[in-house]
C-alpha cells in the first residue's frame, strides 16, 4: 500500500516548521484554516510528503498535522515524517515515551520516515550512550516506522563515522542550498558526498536558507532579471537541491497558500537545472558572498592558535551573516563548545603568518566577537 504512494513520488515535501500564524509574535497561533487549504492544495497537485518534529511551533506542529492532515485524509493518501527530540532525551527509557506521544499527537499508528533530530557531536555521544540508533532499528523491525535516518548539522568527518558505524540508516537529512554548498561553516557539499559514498538517500532541508534565498539583495535580483529568469528566486533554490541525483526529497517550510501554489507549480513536473541556470546561480552566490572573508577552511591557523579558537568556523558564520543578515546561534554554540571564543584572541598574529589567503584574522575575529559574543557580556 505504501509502495503505491512512494512510486513516482514528487520531490517536494511540506515542512511544518514555518506554518502560517494569526499572530506573528506567537509561534503557537497557527492559522489552521489557512493550513487546511495549504494541505488540500498540496495533495491535490499530487504531492504526498509531510515533515514535522516534536519542538516545532512551540510543540504545536504535530497537533496541527493531526488537525489539518491526518484527521481529514485516509492514511494511504500521504507520507509522514517525524523526529525523535534527542536534545531532550536524558536516558534510554525516554525514547519509547516520546515516540508514543508523537504517534498520539499526530494521530497515526506508524511513521513512514522517522529521524533522530538535529544530530551533531554532543548529541551523537548521548545517542550512543542511550542506544538511540538501536531504538530506531527496533521500531523499524516492529513496523512502527518504515524508513529510519537522522537530520544532521555537523562536519563530514563525523557524518562518515556515524554512517560507518550504523549502516542500517536508510537516509540522511542535510542542509543543502546553493549558498551553503561550498560554505566552510555548513559543509553541505562535503556532507552530501559522504552520504553518497555510503549509498544513503538524501533529504534536503533549508533549500531556501530560512527564506534568505527568496529575498535576495537587489544586485542579485538584477542578475536573475538580466538572465531572463522565469521563476521566483525560491524556485531556483529548491530546484538546485532537487537537481542532485541522490536527493529524493526537498523540504520547504511553507508559510502561506501562495507559497504552496508557487512551489507545486514548478515542482509538479520537475525540471532539473540547466547549465546556464547553474552559471546564473554561481554568479548570484558570488554577489551574495562579495563581502565574505576568503577563508577556505584549510585549518592551518588552528595549528598555531594558542587559544584553540575555531577560526574557520567563526569566519564562516560571519560570512553567512554578511550574506543573509541572519545570525545562526545554533551553529555558534556547536562550534564554540570545545574551542576558545573569538574574544579569547591574544593578538599574537601566528594565525595570520601561516594563512595561505593572507586574511587579517585578528580583525575578522574582532568583528565576529562584536556580533556573536560581546553582546552577551554587556
Amino acid at each position: 500500500m505504501r509502495k503505491g504512494v512512494e512510486n513516482g513520488m514528487k520531490k517536494l515535501g511540506f515542512g511544518t516548521m514555518r506554518l502560517p500564524l494569526l499572530d506573528p509574535d506567537d509561534v503557537k497561533s497557527i492559522d489552521y484554516e489557512q493550513m487546511c487549504r495549504m494541505v488540500d492544495c498540496f495533495l491535490e497537485q499530487g504531492f504526498v510528503y509531510f515533515d514535522t518534529a516534536y519542538p516545532y511551533h512551540g510543540e504545536q506542529s504535530e497537533g496541527a498535522v493531526k488537525r489539518c492532515l491526518t484527521d481529514r485524509y485516509p492514511r494511504e493518501r500521504y507520507l509522514l515524517a517525524d523526529k525523535m527530540p534527542i536534545l531532550r532525551v536524558k536516558g534510554a527509557e525516554e525514547y519509547p515515551r516520546y515516540f508514543a506521544e508523537q504517534l498520539e499527537r499526530c494521530g497515526v499508528t506508524y511513521f513512514d520516515y522517522y529521524l533522530l533530530h538535529n544530530m551533531g557531536k554532543e548529541r551523537y555521544e548521548n545517542t550512543l550512550k542511550y542506544g538511540g540508533f538501536e531504538f530506531l532499528c527496533e521500531l523499524k523491525e516492529k513496523g512502527l516506522v518504515r524508513q529510519i535516518g537522522f537530520s544532521y548539522h555537523d562536519d563530514e568527518q563525523l557524518l562518515d563515522e556515524i554512517l560507518t558505524k550504523f549502516p542500517q540508516m536508510d537516509f540522511v537529512q542535510l542542509q543543502i542550498n546553493y549558498l551553503d554548498w561550498n560554505s566552510a561553516a555548513i559543509r553541505s557539499g562535503a556532507c552530501y558526498e559522504v552520504a553518497c559514498r555510503h549509498g544513503k538517500k538524501v533529504i534536503a532541508m533549508e533549500p531556501v536558507k530560512g527564506g534568505s534565498l527568496a529575498n535576495l539583495p537587489k544586485e542579485a535580483m538584477r542578475e536573475l532579471e538580466e538572465c531572463g529568469a522565469k521563476g521566483s528566486p525560491a524556485s531556483y533554490a529548491i530546484r538546485y537541491a532537487a537537481s542532485l541525483d541522490n536527493c529524493f526529497m526537498v523540504l520547504s517550510g511553507m508559510s502561506s497558500l501562495e507559497q504552496v501554489v508557487d512551489n507545486t507549480r514548478y515542482m509538479k513536473e520537475f525540471r532539473p537545472l540547466e547549465e546556464d541556470e547553474r552559471k546564473m546561480l554561481a554568479r548570484v552566490t558570488e554577489i551574495v558572498n562579495r563581502n565574505a572573508t576568503p577563508c577556505t577552511n584549510c585549518r592551518y591557523c588552528m595549528e598555531e592558535c594558542p587559544q584553540n579558537i575555531n577560526i574557520p568556523a567563526y569566519l564562516g558564520l560571519y560570512n553567512m551573516y554578511a550574506a543573509t543578515g541572519k545570525k545562526t546561534n545554533m551553529y555558534y554554540e556547536r562550534y564554540s563548545m570545545h574551542h576558545g571564543k573569538a574574544v579569547d584572541c591574544v593578538k599574537c598574529g601566528k594565525c595570520e603568518r601561516i594563512c595561505p589567503q593572507h586574511i587579517e584574522i585578528r580583525r575578522e575575529l574582532d568583528k565576529f566577537a562584536e556580533l556573536y559574543e560581546k553582546e552577551t557580556q554587556r
